[in-house]
């Protein structure tokens, strides 16, 4: 058995849209044998909630939630509060996040609170896609980008959170450029090696190693669509090394949004990265 530690971005189970609901993706991980998870915590809209969202899980209920959750003996990596803006046809997923001003006061706030939520649950980082950030600094987009993540950044250090951008909608480099650019010590990354399999996954690793604090198990195989770890394109062995050769030392949380046999896709995954 080897060193890792690994987890399970939870959503990929289905929704938890009640405690119920919660209590079972909750066993399912546990059945697959991770140690950790890592929970969605807002809504998806008024037909798609969710029973950890921080307008809803409040007050005393983040202390019974925290201990249902540890109760299966899993811990928290963290939370994914993935918000999207206005779509346009043709446009980008997830969205406008943090560039369009259409909502955009509402979609910080809300991050806020999901910063807040986390640090109540003794499991600070926040991970989420803000939207792709563009190379040219002078730009409206960029410009609006940086001063979203500045505000969510410096809440973030006020309530003791870790506000997290997830790789793969910019080259590294773009993205180390942004974070320097904001110069926050809350705010850091989540590595996603399926979403730099574009980027180049190990190069993308040296770029962005001091702020790597959590990252998502998740492949790519081209010809089945699959995401099964150890089935696709990411080279799992010189991307290990180079994390380890960083000091990383955190989470590997599994990932498959695929909808395909996700259950045993996830098993295959666990029993593979157990190697390392």
């Amino acid at each position: 058995m080897g060193s890792l530690k690994i987890g399970l971005a939870l959503w990929s189970l289905g929704p938890t849209s009640s405690e119920e609901e919660l209590k079972l993706r909750l066993s399912t991980a546990r059945e697959i044998g991770v140690k950790s998870v890592q929970p969605w915590c807002v809504d998806n809209g008024p037909r798609d909630v969710c029973v950890l969202d921080p307008d809803r899980c409040v007050g005393p209920k983040r202390r019974s939630m925290r201990e249902l959750i540890n109760s299966y003996g899993l811990e928290i990596s963290g939370f994914c509060a993935q918000l999207t803006g206005p779509h346009e046809p043709g446009g980008e997923w997830p969205g406008s996040a943090f560039h369009d001003p259409r909502g955009l006061e509402e979609r910080i706030a809300k991050t806020k609170k999901c910063l807040e939520l986390a640090a109540d649950f003794g499991a600070p980082i926040v991970t989420t896609h803000p939207g792709a950030i563009p190379p040219d600094t002078s730009s409206k987009r960029y410009v609006t980008l940086r001063r979203s993540c500045i505000d969510i950044a410096k809440h973030a250090q006020d309530v003791g959170g870790v506000f997290c951008i997830e790789t793969g909608q910019e080259p590294a480099e773009v993205l180390r450029a942004f974070i320097e650019d904001i110069g926050s010590d809350s705010l850091k990354v989540n590595y996603d090696p399926a979403n730099m399999l574009r980027h180049g996954v190990v190069e993308g690793v040296r770029t962005l190693a001091p702020w790597i604090v959590h990252t998502h198990a998740k492949d790519h195989d081209p010809k089945t669509g699959k995401a099964t770890v150890g089935e696709g394109l990411v080279p799992w062995k010189d991307y290990i090394s180079a994390l380890k050769s960083i000091g990383y030392g955190g989470w590997y949380a599994l990932e498959d949004e695929t909808g395909k046999d996700v259950v045993a896709s996830l098993k295959r995954g666990f029993l593979f990265l157990e190697r390392f």
